[in-house]
């Protein structure tokens, strides 16, 4: 079967913005302790920090990292985790039933981010605390005048600000299961009244409203309304968060997960522009995808999975550990073509999560780390994407899914740079092989030559469930794009069924 597109440079493109490629950090599981701090590990540093795990992290290339919740926002005390380690509480974390040991806080994580080279995106606790402890942390953490905070930051280490520019205002707070569970126009309320008030500190700073924690939440859409009606003037972001897993063996349906994905993020576009109009403002309210990712949360009988096996309230227990196959990387890779296509509304977004909880990155404790399947389509789009994005139209077959209806079998994206063009695509066919052929004699209007084909990476596998793991970690990964071939301002990308591909043109 054959699929043809255009890539013309000149059509309306957006800039990308990098926090696009962000993650996303929790106190949760094994991601802190025994994933990116072991001090017992061989290869850990002074400060505790494995370097095996730096170097991954650094190489799946993530700009902007969420922290500390998720979750455990909403019970978490930011005290807890400065000062001298020894005098650090342990505390009860009620959302993962598990023991904190604060070990790992503020100033620990924001070292452990210059060492893979990303920022620091904070959450605030907005469910079992509120504004004034807010302000408390935005002034200890970004506050360059001499208080009692900030005095109490540098005896802890840090004599200059944090200047942390992303703030997200609670989480998930129209969640039933969320301390400090709000309605619409409670959580609104507050989120105003933080917001205005951590301006007034800060006003350089930019602020993420809780959207809903999924669009198959009740209130999706009147959540977004109500919030924004009391929050536009005051935040430049609302969140969307969304995970997806194969059910029931049907792995053609998984594979239209991109689909719901674009869908959400229009339906949450269409009401902050709503809102915006009723409010005669042109101002646009942004998206940042904060948590997005394949999450196995839902065994077969349709109950989460999401306690620890250990009695009690262990600490680091094993949570959320799925283990990933060359499907999942297909579907999640499609996830990112999908994030890219609305980098004009997402300007940031966070994969959930990084280390050992549905993770990119395994770790063993005392042993090695290494790759998931879904490691390699988030490191080489965040490493190939070009500083601008143009949507790429297919003229392609489709296959019928009982959730959405008529769904293009491939699905593609291009983004540019001065240097040429990078093509993103993804066969959604559990079958049916699939050949790409897109026009880009374009490029060479706007290069002054012809670019050449320099980089193609293809992720497939015959048996779509193999996976990396501690026993055969580099079973899955990807190899060159057998076949790709650029002749005469065509780029034929070959793509056989259950595939993503990556190609480079420069």
């Amino acid at each position: 079967m054959t699929i043809h597109g255009h890539l013309d440079p000149r059509t309306a493109h957006t800039d990308i913005d990098r926090r696009i490629f962000g993650g996303f950090v929790e106190h949760l599981g094994r991601h802190i302790y025994d994933g990116i701090h072991e001090p017992s590990h061989p290869s850990a540093d002074a400060d505790g920090f494995r370097q095996d795990v730096v170097q991954l992290v650094r190489e799946l290339g993530v700009s902007t990292i969420r922290y500390p919740g998720g979750n455990f926002v909403s019970g978490y005390r930011w005290e807890d985790g400065v000062g001298p380690r020894e005098q650090r509480p342990r505390r009860l974390d009620l959302a993962w039933h598990s023991t904190e040991t604060n070990e790992v806080g503020l100033h620990e994580f924001a070292q452990w981010l210059d060492l893979v080279g990303s920022d620091l995106m904070l959450a605030v606790n907005l469910g079992t605390r509120g504004t004034l402890e807010a302000l408390d942390l935005l002034e200890y953490a970004n506050a360059d005048a001499d208080t009692a905070w900030t005095r109490q930051r540098a005896a802890n280490g840090a004599a200059s600000p944090f200047g942390v520019r992303m703030w997200c205002l609670g989480n998930e707070m129209d969640g039933p299961w969320q301390l400090g569970h709000r309605n619409a126009d409670d959580y609104g309320k507050l989120a105003a009244q933080t917001a205005k008030a951590m301006r007034q500190l800060d006003p350089s700073i930019e602020l993420v409203v809780c959207g809903s924690s999924g669009s198959g939440m009740p209130t999706f859409g009147s959540w977004e309304r109500t919030v924004l009606e009391h929050t536009f003037d005051d935040v430049d972001f609302i969140s969307c968060h969304s995970y997806y897993q194969e059910r029931g063996g049907d792995a053609q349906e998984f594979l239209a997960s991109g689909i719901d994905m674009s869908r959400f993020i229009e339906s949450v576009v269409a009401v902050a522009d709503a809102v915006a109009a009723t409010k005669k403002s042109d101002k646009r309210i942004m998206i940042s995808f904060d948590e997005w990712n394949v999450w196995y949360l839902f065994d077969e009988n349709g109950d989460q999975d999401d306690k620890p096996a250990e009695s009690g309230w262990p600490v680091a227990p094993r949570l959320l550990e799925d283990r990933y196959h060359a499907l999942d990387a297909v579907v999640f890779g499609d996830l990112l073509i999908t994030l890219l296509q609305h980098a004009d509304r997402v300007r940031s977004a966070s994969l959930a999560q990084l280390v050992n909880v549905i993770a990119p990155i395994m770790t063993e404790p005392g042993g090695p780390a290494w790759r998931q399947t879904t490691f390699f389509p988030f490191s080489i789009t965040s490493r190939l994407a070009g500083d601008r994005v143009v949507r790429l139209p297919l003229v392609t077959s489709t296959f019928t899914s009982a959730r959405f209806g008529e769904v293009p079998t491939v699905n593609a994206v291009a983004t540019l740079d001065d240097d040429g063009a990078s093509v993103f695509v993804v066969n959604r066919s559990v079958s049916d092989a699939s050949t790409v052929r897109i026009d880009v004699s374009g490029l060479v209007r706007d290069l002054g030559r012809a670019p050449a084909l320099v980089e193609t990476h293809l992720l497939h596998e015959d048996d779509m469930y193999a996976a990396n793991t501690l026993a055969d970690p580099e079973r899955v990964g990807t190899r060159p794009l057998e076949g790709a071939v650029l002749d005469d301002g065509v780029l034929q990308i070959p793509l056989p069924p259950v595939s993503w591909a990556a190609v480079r043109l420069a």
